[in-house]
Order: C-alpha cells, then structure tokens, then sequence
C-alpha cells in the first residue's frame, strides 16, 4: 500500500496503539483550533435530509456566495472536493510541458503535474535565507516555461511573499506567457492578508489562478471544499470537464454556505493563533529549536542535535508515545531528517505539546 505523506493521519496511529481519534493530539494537520462553527455543523446535519437528491454539479448557491465574498464575477469560479482536487484537475486539464516549483513547498503540486507527464523543475529555497522566496526567483523565469506554482504562505516552512513581489512574478509570468497559480489555502490565517494576496492582481493578469479551500479556515477536512479564482472562463469550464461532475457534495456545498455567514469566527480564530504562535514560536526556541518565521497557523523548526541520528530519528516515535502526532518534513523536496512542522493550536493543546517537547529533551540530554 502506498504510504501516505501528509498530515492528518491519526488513522494509522490508531491502528498502532489502538487510541481512539479524540485521544489523539493533532499538530500534523494546520486546522483551525477553534474546530467547525456550530452553525456549520448543523448545516451540515440538516443537509442530510436532502441526500436523496445528488448534489447541484455546479454549485450554484454556494458559487453565488463566493463570488460575492471575493467580488469576482461567477464565471471566474471552479469548485472541487478540495484544493488537492483543483490541483490535479489543473495538471490534467493544462499537461503543460515544464513546470517550476519551489522546493521545499506542498508535495501534492509535483505529484499532480508528473501525472500528468509534466517536466518539474525546482527552484531550491535556501536554508542560509531560511527558505524564503525572494527576487532571484524572476531571473529563473524564463520562455520555456509553461506554468509556475507558488503557495503564499508557503507549505511547510510559513513564509510569505510580499505583495510587491508576487506583482513583479506575475508581470514577468505575463510577459513570459507563463500560466502562474498561488495557493493561498492558509492566507486568511496571515496578520496582513491584503498585503500579500494575488487577489488584487486578477482584474490586470488572466494567466493567473488562486487556489483557497474551507478545508483549514472553517476546520472542514472531513468535508472537502475547496475553489479556484481566474479570469480566464475558458480554463474554468475546461477544469469542470476535467473533473467528475458530482465532486463536491450537497452537505460540502451547504456546509460552505453556512460558514461564509459565519462572520466573527475567522476573526476570533485569527486572534487565538496570532497569540499562541508567539508564545509557541518562543517556547520552541527556548528547547534548543531553530524556528523560522511563521506566517500562518503553523510553525516549521529543526532540531538542535542533527548530528546525533537516533535523536533525530526517534523524535515521531518519542511523541507519538505522548498521544501527539507532529509533521516530519523529510519527504519534503530540498529538505530532510530533522525537520518538523507543528500547527498552533489552543493554549491548553500547545502547553501539552510544550511539556511533552520539554520531557522529551530532558531524557534526551542524558543520552547526549
């Protein structure tokens, strides 16, 4: 069986040790920590006494919704059974020829485009400039290219590319007639959002795609819902061919109309994790941790001793014993052992992980 490579999997810890899922510490996957609005929850429910009837193929109220959010015109919209959906109905629909993506960045871009016989080519992030995309990156850019892929905040390291830049790329990808697609997944989880977004740039490039998904946001995972934004209505319709055309279900597309009226719950979940990242980003330094700048709801760090590999290796196992699931970073491209990636969850959740860590270095300092 194929190994699964993201977070999010308490099912084979269960399997392992027999806990149940609510005994598992979670910090693998970037869910928003205050859990699914209740008004979601019984939107949610109350779907299921239509789930006789299929699911409208093109999501015309929830389409309607969105489009109003994010003051685009309807046509610019596609939904999916999440962003990972899009991302490979995109690789199916364009099969562009080369493709650059940074490395390291969320595994599922390389995936999706080698399915689809693209030629990947990476764009190494450097660990001296803590894996932070900056202005070289247009000198890369060049005629050959078909298509570029970025995630902003980036997936697994959380840095940002500033507003300034992501224009610079799009205006090089223009002229380049390269086809630019941002993930921007966790942007709402970023203090600034309207500093950095590709949104502003949709009304000047039509070569440009954003990817954004409930799935983090409203702590949907287990439903599924995610949408893409351009302004070319051709690639659009193109992706809802590429796609089955039940791919996003009634209680998924219910389910996101109800938390787009959900209005404070962002905001109060922006507020939690803004506080607890800090005292999270200063206690892991306090371990011995080197942590990089966070951007968004997760933290990304490595570990003090890498020359020391049972400590490094032992570091999931060691956790893991303590109910918390954590995210190795080492199937990441450009990176490997030692590497971890933690989300912020609340203050009663990251002080057990804290105190778990603090146990843990203890024992290890001993061995050391």
């Amino acid at each position: 069986m194929t190994e699964f490579e993201h977070g999010g999997d308490i099912y084979t810890m269960m399997e392992k040790d027999g806990r149940r899922d609510r005994a598992i510490l979670d910090f693998s996957a970037n869910i928003n920590p205050l859990g699914m609005p209740e008004g979601v929850k019984a939107a949610a429910a109350a779907a299921l006494e239509k789930c006789d009837l299929y699911p409208d193929p093109r999501c015309r109220r929830l389409r309607r919704a969105v489009a109003e959010k994010e003051q685009v015109p309807e046509e610019y919209l596609i939904f999916g059974n999440g962003a990972s959906d899009l991302i490979f109905r995109l690789a199916a629909a364009m099969r562009p020829g080369k493709v650059m993506v940074p490395a390291p960045t969320f595994t599922e871009y390389e995936k999706a485009l080698r399915s689809s016989g693209s030629l990947v080519r990476y764009y190494q992030l450097k660990e001296e400039e803590d894996f932070v995309l900056n202005e070289r990156l247009l000198a890369s850019l060049d005629d050959s290219l078909d298509v570029l892929f970025l995630c902003n905040p980036n997936n697994p390291t959380g840095s940002l590319i500033p507003y300034e830049l992501l224009r610079r790329i799009a205006q090089v990808c223009d002229e380049k007639q390269i086809f630019l697609v941002v993930d921007e997944c966790f942007i709402d989880f970023v203090k600034e959002p309207q500093d950095c977004t590709a949104r502003k740039l949709l009304d000047q490039y039509d070569n440009l795609f954003i990817l954004r998904a409930f799935t983090k946001n409203y702590a949907m995972a287990g439903l599924r819902l995610g949408y893409g934004i351009c302004g070319r209505p051709e690639l659009t319709r193109a992706l809802w061919e590429t796609g089955q055309p039940w791919s996003v279900s009634l209680i998924a597309q219910e389910a996101g109309i109800q938390a787009l009226r959900e209005k404070d719950y962002l905001e109060k979940a922006r507020s939690l994790i803004f506080k607890e990242r800090e005292k999270l980003q200063r206690q892991l330094s306090q371990l011995g941790y080197k942590v990089y700048d966070p951007g968004a709801n997760y933290i990304f760090f490595r570990l003090r001793q890498l020359s020391a590999p049972a400590y490094v290796d032992d570091f999931i196992a060691d956790m893991e014993s303590e109910g918390i699931l954590i995210r190795s970073c080492a199937n990441y491209r450009g990176l490997g052992k030692g590497y971890f990636r933690i989300a912020v969850r609340n203050e009663e959740e990251n002080g057990r992980l804290v105190e778990a860590l603090r146990r843990r270095e203890t024992r290890w300092q001993k061995q050391l």
